[in-house]
């Protein structure tokens, strides 16, 4: 549930905006990323966004329908100055990925209203996700947070998803972060987000205080440092596995697809992580998000190469 966009990824690697020539149109938004994640991984999937009244909100839903994810809670907002996003983004491997965002004057997105989709099926579905970003402004946050209060599935991820760029006013960002979390069953986020969300960047104690706050599972994402997770007494820490670096957006993506996943099976923490650090690892060596999400057999595949050596 929440944000959407059409990514242009360069085609020149290594190349500042001002000198590209070429651009290779995608699918984006990290929940609609989560969702192609997930169906490429066998389940369904349904995307609850908003898109603008213009050609690219056809192509959205084109694209999600060609991934098998659901589009029919894909709305189009009725004010024609809103339109469909845009997110450019330069690529400079191993670590550098800057983007720039087109969501002005207001993302259609962030106009998400309970009418946009079945309230019912949505608050039956086993697992809901929701982001940060839903959360950065009216009246999307009040619809995802009445979402996750009145799901009924045993399952609620909430990735904490912090865009600095996309809040008005960034002193919000934690309260209504702490409201997300206190309705979640599972809350994920990278150092800076848990940092955020908790004052503290420390991943244990940043774990230990999402889960007095409510939630039964924590997941701290540490870049090179690998994934630490922690559910009740139970405690895992997965090293990244290392993957020469194309594109580095989308993996995190990937890790959500892959996570929903393993937490649907049923999976115990350590390899639930290791298979969500595959996914985004395979994801990281491609370019794209959406395009580049692998199956479960790919995922399967890289780990077994891994486990020889």
């Amino acid at each position: 549930m929440g944000r959407v966009s059409v990514d242009l990824y360069p085609e020149q690697i290594g190349v500042p905006l001002a000198d590209v020539r070429t651009f290779a149109k995608s699918l984006g938004g990290s929940p609609t990323n989560v969702a192609v994640a997930t169906a490429r991984l066998g389940r369904r999937a349904a995307v609850i966004t908003r898109v603008g009244d213009d050609g690219f909100g056809p192509y959205v839903r084109t694209a999600l329908e060609a991934f098998g994810v659901f589009a029919g809670w894909v709305s189009t907002d009725p004010d024609p100055q809103l339109r469909t996003p845009i997110v450019f983004c330069e690529i400079f491997p191993p670590d550098n990925f800057p983007l720039l965002f087109y969501r002005q004057p207001k993302a259609p997105d962030m106009n998400l209203a309970p009418g946009d989709f079945d309230n019912d099926l949505v608050a039956q579905a086993p697992l809901l996700w929701t982001t940060g970003t839903g959360l950065s402004e009216e009246p999307s946050r009040t619809t995802t947070l009445e979402t996750m209060r009145t799901h009924h599935g045993a399952i609620r991820i909430h990735d904490l998803d912090f865009r600095p760029i996309l809040w008005k006013d960034l002193s919000q960002a934690s309260r209504w972060a702490g409201e997300a979390i206190r309705v979640s069953t599972v809350v994920v986020g990278n150092l800076d987000e848990v940092e955020m969300a908790t004052g503290t960047r420390e991943p244990k104690p940043a774990a230990e205080t999402i889960l007095e706050m409510g939630p039964e599972l924590a997941i701290v994402k540490q870049g090179p440092h690998g994934v630490y997770a922690r559910r009740g007494d139970e405690e895992a820490l997965v090293p990244p596995i290392p993957v020469d670096v194309v594109c580095g957006l989308g993996a995190g993506d990937a890790f959500g697809g892959a996570l929903c996943h393993g937490l649907l099976e049923g999976w115990d923490l350590e390899r639930m992580l290791r298979f969500a650090n595959a996914a985004g690892a395979i994801v990281a060596s491609r370019l794209a998000c959406a395009d580049a999400m692998p199956t479960s057999r790919e995922v399967e595949a890289l780990l077994a190469e891994r486990a020889r050596g």
